[in-house]
């Protein structure tokens, strides 16, 4: 059970969360609410691809980061010494190997979108590129992968094994924009407890070029902007249960803006419960968007 716990702290369980949540939902949504069952080898296998490449891209940057995290996130098994680095390597090479077996399994397709989010993550993490270091590129690489890559590129995989062609509708559009914006605030957000290393480390990230405030309130504007817009197309363009996506997201974003009012800036440990709470809303997006189609 011990080293279940340290494997799930290596893993970043909101990330792994996240990633679940995703792909669930836009399989949901591929199927259109209906014969999901009739597909869950397809599934089965996109998820475990997707956890498992999870799983080598944050322990990958737990890797290089190790020293940097004794400072932000002295909690994480190889900065807390729980984990041995040569563990470490073992679990990312099996996340790896993991992560390329299975996506071949569901399709050519999968396969090479996995493989690109795969060089993306380890160039977030390690030189020469060190996306990490600049906080332009490094929102840039977040986004690029939880809003373009997984939305887009996932929902095509599974809409060409389901429905047998690529096309992506408007929702996906609409989910995709909305989690760009999501993905720019939480490369923005994650950053604040962690000014102290990324300082001593030379991480030039939004918090220390400008402030935490800057950071925290770009963040609250474009995330408040994401919600107006998928407001503003559920209300005009949706054309099932308009109502539904409606209270949802109006719900959402009095919430949201309820968890930002709850921030104490000059706190670390409520700067961390906001960041956690944030990931909450990113879940919940994908949920509203999957519950959308067993209702239509």
């Amino acid at each position: 059970m011990r080293s279940f716990n340290i494997f799930w702290q290596f893993s970043r369980p909101h990330t792994m969360i996240g990633s679940f949540c995703s792909i669930t939902a836009l399989y949901i949504m591929a199927c259109r609410g209906t014969g999901i069952g009739t597909h869950l080898f397809l599934y089965a296998v996109t998820l475990i691809s997707a956890l498992a490449c999870n799983i080598f891209i944050v322990g990958v940057n737990q890797v290089a980061d190790v020293e940097m995290d004794r400072i932000n996130k002295p909690y994480l098994p190889l900065a807390a010494g729980t984990l041995s680095r040569r563990q470490a390597l073992a679990i990312i090479y099996a996340a790896l190997v993991t992560s390329l077996f299975f996506a071949w399994l569901a399709s050519l397709f999968f396969f090479l979108l996995i493989i690109v989010i795969l060089l993306i993550g380890m160039a977030y993490s390690l030189p020469p590129l060190y996306l990490k270091q600049h906080h332009l590129p490094a929102a840039l690489a977040i986004t690029l992968v939880r809003g373009l890559l997984v939305n887009l590129g996932i929902f095509l995989h599974f809409q060409k094994a389901i429905n047998g062609y690529y096309m992506l509708p408007g929702y996906i559009y609409c989910l995709a924009v909305f989690i760009m914006a999501f993905s720019i605030a939480i490369a923005w957000f994650k950053d604040l407890p962690d000014t102290t290393g990324d300082q001593a480390f030379q991480i030039k990230t939004l918090a220390i070029l400008y402030s935490g405030r800057t950071a925290l309130r770009g963040g609250m504007v474009l995330v408040s902007l994401a919600y107006v817009y998928v407001l503003i197309w559920s209300y005009g363009y949706a054309v099932n249960n308009r109502l539904y996506l409606v209270i949802c997201h109006a719900v959402l974003f009095i919430l949201f803006l309820l968890n930002l009012a709850m921030v104490k800036q000059d706190d670390k440990k409520s700067i961390v419960a906001f960041y956690l709470r944030f990931w909450g809303f990113f879940f919940a997006e994908y949920m509203v968007f999957a519950g959308w189609f067993f209702i239509r």
